[in-house]
C-alpha cells in the first residue's frame, strides 16, 4: 500500500512540475513577444554574450543541437542585426558569431522585463522557500 501513495504521491509532484513549467513557458513566450524572438534565438545570444565570440561550431556544442540548426538561428539573429559573423583568421574554412551592439542592448532589455516577471511568478513564495526550491532544482537539474 505504501508504493502505491508514492507512486501517487509521485505523479502528483510531476503534474504539478509539469504545471508550473508549462505556465513559465507560456509567460517566457509572452515577455519574448515584443521583440520578435524565439527561446532558441534568445538562448544563442545568451550563450554568445557570456561566452564571446565563437565558431558556429562551438555554438551548436553549447546550444545542444545540430550544426545546421545553429545556422539557421544565426541566420534569424544576423538578419536582425544582433549578431554578427566574422571570417576565422586562423582558419578560413570556419566562420566566427559575435553579439552586436544592437544585440547586446536587446539582451540587456529581455533580462529586464524576464527578470521583472520572474520577481513576480516567484513573489509568492518566502525567501527560505526560494532558496529551498533553488537548491532542489539544481540538484534535479545536476
Amino acid at each position: 500500500m505504501a508504493g502505491r501513495r508514492d507512486s501517487a504521491g509521485d505523479e502528483m509532484l510531476s503534474e504539478a512540475f509539469w504545471s508550473v513549467a508549462r505556465q513559465l513557458r507560456d509567460t517566457s513566450q509572452e515577455t519574448l513577444a515584443p521583440w520578435d524572438i524565439t527561446p532558441s534565438s534568445l538562448r544563442a545570444l545568451r550563450v554568445l554574450s557570456r561566452r564571446g565570440m565563437m565558431r558556429l561550431s562551438e555554438l551548436s556544442d553549447h546550444l545542444h543541437i545540430a550544426p545546421r540548426s545553429t545556422t539557421e538561428v544565426v541566420d534569424a539573429l544576423e538578419s536582425r542585426g544582433l549578431v554578427q559573423r566574422r571570417s576565422d583568421p586562423g582558419d578560413r574554412r570556419a566562420t566566427l558569431v559575435e553579439v552586436t551592439e544592437h544585440g547586446a542592448s536587446v539582451l540587456d532589455a529581455i533580462r529586464g522585463a524576464r527578470g521583472t516577471e520572474a520577481e513576480r511568478v516567484f513573489a509568492r513564495l518566502s525567501q527560505t522557500d526560494r532558496a529551498h526550491l533553488a537548491r532542489i532544482l539544481r540538484k534535479l537539474r545536476d
